[in-house]
């Protein structure tokens, strides 16, 4: 764009070429012959030496128009901000606190020198700085920042779009169509996005951009300029102090109170942004309609919008498997009567009697043991098999489609090329390895500018330190196992617990693994907050470069600390628990103290109701701290503020926006990650021990409805509104879920070979021999009682006396040539398990790789349509630049055709 002066000189100098074109040809073909040179070369060179056409170039008001004509809008729009001007930031401090005012000023100055606008107000006791983004700092720091902006598109290519979306809309049929209608939402408040052409902004190329729109920059991206000023400005005099640098460390040394951006409205303003989200996004009501996305990400900025719309997709992708576990117990349930080995269970003699459980314990009735074996069977059934196999295949399937999902959502939103490259360095970062010794400066080749930085060998110790550390934690959380472990044990032992009751009653079979799985959560709800600290001091010894660097980097380290704190207990119960107890007539002992065994049924139903307690109380847990510590810590800075001084004056009134936003609730760099840990941690327990919990789908389904509004609330109205940060992808959780999903094959390829009866009855079922047996019997092993233990022989006059127990063993009868010695059918049991792992493992890991191959990462279409808007920019642009250059070039011939014609004819005359 050029301005008017430059326009109106242009048209001057072509008329006078068009008037004397004839008359100098012959001179400019007698300078072209003798100095061998092109006509415009020579042109040029003639213009730049003749300082009389350069004169005018100045208008009278001193402002050069021979500058770029990009330059001269910056400075056009800064004439008229005055009139509209918004407030972008907030910075709230104490406004008694003198002691730091001198360091405020310090910061405020530097602000107003980076160009921002600040306005102060102090009509209360906490104050104010509204800051504000003129357009020429957005304009300049959105270059900086590598920001994506839609281009201009021509008519041609709008129609090219419309036609691809002909092509990318699927056929609607009217049933379909009214089904649809109920998840769509209200097109007249949310209306379907335009297309848009993003391309990375640059002044030098701003006629690719509407800039001359009042509302060319939307408010996340002023939002993130104007932080990302607040982060990198000083408060100090001397440039080499490195700890004074930044918003972060004024907050965090009570310099200033707050720093956040404002909300748009209030939540019950519809007309408002934040009213208009929340009516149609945040109440619960609206759980079945899809979700604004894109008013999300305009709102809350992509990172915040990613988070959402993963968590939709993956609720959305839970209904299949809810449906899978629900059969899968309806089949356990319809089942569990007619079952061939738990009717036999159930009609036992009365001879049949198990062995003692525990060392002061009685005989027990195999039919006894009937109603567990029947809820054992619910979970432990054919269907069951098929279920996990096809649990192993979802995971693999929702991954793929989430990646070809957020492919396009993120292409939508323009951050497909955000790399960690191109990411600016945090300023913690540049402040602490600016005094080292070690510190290079290195390019970097995404930003082309220079950064320190240190070697990894410096870096080492630390990082040394750091998995040192997460290591001895993870040993204390296995110690914390180890602990219940034995308290289960001790328990059990106990004659004060149990005395003469056999330990398959209710109390031992249910009760004492109820009161265990409690105690776990607890300790483990403690432990939790330990290591989040923990977690965040370890990050902070390490030299990570980036925001990105640094969250993946803590997240980690807690995903680690939380897979051992809830996994740990499960894993031991599936894995461990009865498999190594011994024989009646040695058993094997942990501290002098018998371990566990599991009941004739086996530890699935043990697993199910830790799985349970566990995965459900955690999600109610997490519910109600959700719903309660927002509300209770929004009405404690209310009633803190409001309260606090009787006087008038001293009350923080809610005159406006940033004293009612200055009350609500930070959002930390922490909120979000929060909020994947948790559906993360849900997905392992959907993955890994699924087999033992079919229903787990089902609840997490059923927690994600709830979960994804009270989240979308809570963040509208209980927390300030977050920096808006941009994002490719979801980072680390994706590698973590993918970890999960092939982890998880391995889980239940052992489950079902070491904690199911899928095995053992498969070798049964396909061996004459072991028919004629029976399965119970060959599942029992036969003991004689006169070859007990003495601390284990139970008292005769109390219990009874029995000449033969049962226990759930594969070993032969005391009666054997080798007694209580393994069978030879032991071992084909054994190999059979082995054997099943490995065809599992091996089976699912192959179809999870065809998976990965088959579904692309990125649409056909979406590659399609990449490869056309890079042909469409790069043709504006080349097509662009020869305009440019074209009228230029034309402007200066004018120039010198006339002045040069002139003086040829005066000659001439």
């Amino acid at each position: 764009m050029t301005s008017p002066t430059n326009r109106m000189s242009g048209y001057s100098y072509n008329q006078a070429y068009d008037t004397a074109s004839e008359r100098n040809s012959i001179f400019w073909d007698a300078l072209s012959m003798a100095s061998g040179s092109d006509r415009n070369s020579i042109a040029l060179s003639i213009y730049h030496s003749v300082p009389e056409l350069h004169q005018d170039e100045n208008d009278g008001g001193g402002h050069q128009h021979r500058m770029n004509g990009n330059d001269k809008i910056w400075h056009d729009y800064q004439d008229d901000e005055e009139n509209n001007k918004s407030v972008d930031f907030i910075l709230a401090y104490n406004g008694s606190d003198v002691a730091n005012k001198y360091k405020r000023q310090l910061f405020q100055k530097h602000l107003t020198r980076e160009g921002l606008k600040l306005e102060i107000d102090e009509s209360q006791d906490v104050h104010f700085v509204k800051i504000h983004a003129t357009r020429e700092v957005l304009f300049r720091y959105s270059e900086i920042l590598k920001f994506k902006f839609p281009i201009k598109l021509d008519e041609n290519e709008n129609e090219d779009q419309i036609e691809h979306d002909k092509n990318m809309n699927k056929k609607s049929y009217p049933i379909l169509e009214k089904m649809y209608s109920l998840f769509r939402l209200d097109k007249r408040l949310f209306p379907k996005k335009r297309y848009e052409l993003f391309h990375e902004f640059s002044r030098d190329k701003s006629y690719l951009f509407n800039v001359e729109e009042s509302n060319f920059f939307p408010t996340f991206v002023r939002l993130s300029v104007v932080n990302f000023i607040l982060e990198r400005t000083a408060f100090s005099d001397s440039a080499q102090d490195d700890n004074c640098i930044g918003i972060d460390k004024l907050l965090s040394d009570s310099i200033y109170t707050a720093a956040y951006p404002l909300h748009d409205g209030h939540h019950r303003d519809e007309a408002s942004k934040r009213g208009l989200l929340y009516k149609e996004w945040g109440e619960l009501k609206n759980w079945i309609k899809h979700q604004p996305l894109d008013i999300i990400k305009n709102y809350f900025g992509v990172k915040v919008a990613l988070y959402f719309s993963w968590l939709g997709f993956y609720t959305n992708m839970l209904i299949l498997p809810s449906i899978l576990g629900i059969i899968c117990f309806i089949v356990g349930l319809s089942t569990m009567f007619s079952n061939s080995v738990v009717n036999e269970i159930c009609n036992a003699d009365d001879s049949v009697v198990l062995c003692p459980k525990c060392d002061d314990c009685g005989y027990t009735k195999l039919s006894e043991t009937c109603i567990y074996s029947r809820i054992n069977h619910i979970l432990d059934n054919n269907f069951t098999i098929f279920f996990a196999i096809c649990m192993a295949i979802w995971a693999a399937i929702y991954l793929e489609l989430w990646k070809r999902y957020s492919a396009t959502i993120v292409h939508r939103w323009g951050t497909t090329d955000f790399t960690r490259e191109s990411e600016h360095a945090r300023p913690a970062y540049l402040a602490r390895i600016r005094t080292k010794k070690q510190t290079k400066n290195v390019k970097n080749i995404e930003t082309n500018q220079t950064e320190p930085t240190l070697s990894f060998k410096f870096k080492l110790p630390n990082y040394l330190l750091s998995y040192s550390i997460i290591i001895l934690y993870i040993l204390l959380s296995i110690a914390v196992v180890l602990a219940l472990i034995v308290y289960r044990m001790a328990t059990l032992s106990s004659k004060r617990v149990y005395g003469p009751i056999d330990p398959l009653s209710f109390k031992y079979i249910v009760l004492l693994p109820i009161t265990t799985g409690i105690i776990n959560l607890i300790v483990i709800t403690i432990m939790n907050y330990l290591y989040d600290y923990l977690a965040v001091f370890l990050t902070d010894l390490e030299y990570r470069r980036t925001k990105t660097e640094y969250d993946n980097s803590l997240s980690l380290k807690i995903y680690l600390f939380q897979f051992i704190n809830y996994y740990s207990s499960l894993f031991y119960i599936a894995f461990l628990k009865g498999k190594w107890p011994g024989t009646p007539a040695k058993y094997n002992r942990f501290f002098g103290l018998r371990q566990e065994e599991c009941a004739p049924g086996g530890c699935l139903m043990e697993l199910f109701i830790q799985l349970a307690i566990i995965m459900i109380g955690k999600q109610a847990i997490n519910a109600i701290l959700e719903i309660a510590t927002p509300w209770l810590m929004k009405k404690w800075r209310i009633f803190r503020y409001g309260k606090k001084n009787t006087d008038e004056e001293g009350r923080l009134k809610d005159t406006n926006q940033w004293t009612k936003d200055y009350k609500l609730m930070v959002f930390d760099s922490m909120g979000l990650f929060q909020e994947y840990l948790e559906m993360v941690l849900q997905f392992g327990f959907c993955t890994l021990f699924v087999i033992s919990f079919p229903l787990a789908p089902l609840f997490a389904l059923i927690n994600n409805i709830f979960e994804l509004r009270l989240d979308a609330k809570k963040f509208l109205i209980y927390y300030r509104r977050p920096v808006p940060r941009r994002q490719s992808d979801i980072g680390i959780w994706l590698t973590v879920m993918r970890m999960l999903g092939k982890i998880s094959v391995l889980t239940t390829a052992f489950i079902i070979a070491f904690s199911t009866s899928f095995i053992p009855r498969l070798v049964h079922d396909n061996s004459k021999e072991l028919r004629k047996m029976g399965y119970l019997n060959f599942t029992l092993a036969y003991f004689n009682t006169a070859d007990f233990e003495d601390s284990s022989m139970p008292n005769a006059t109390i219990f009874g006396a029995h000449e033969i127990c049962r226990y759930p063993e594969f070993r032969n009868p005391p009666w054997d040539d080798h007694p209580y010695k393994r069978p030879y059918y032991y071992w084909q049991i054994l190999t059979a398990r082995l054997a099943f792992i490995i065809v599992f493992q091996n089976v699912v890991a192959w179809l999870q790789q065809f998976i990965d191959w088959a579904i692309p990462d990125k649409p056909a279409q979406l590659d399609s349509l990449i490869k056309r808007e890079n042909f469409l920019v790069s043709n504006k642009i080349i097509r662009e630049e020869r305009q440019r250059a074209l009228q230029q070039s034309r402007q200066k011939m004018g120039e010198i055709d006339y002045v040069n014609g002139r003086v040829f004819y005066e000659a001439k005359s």
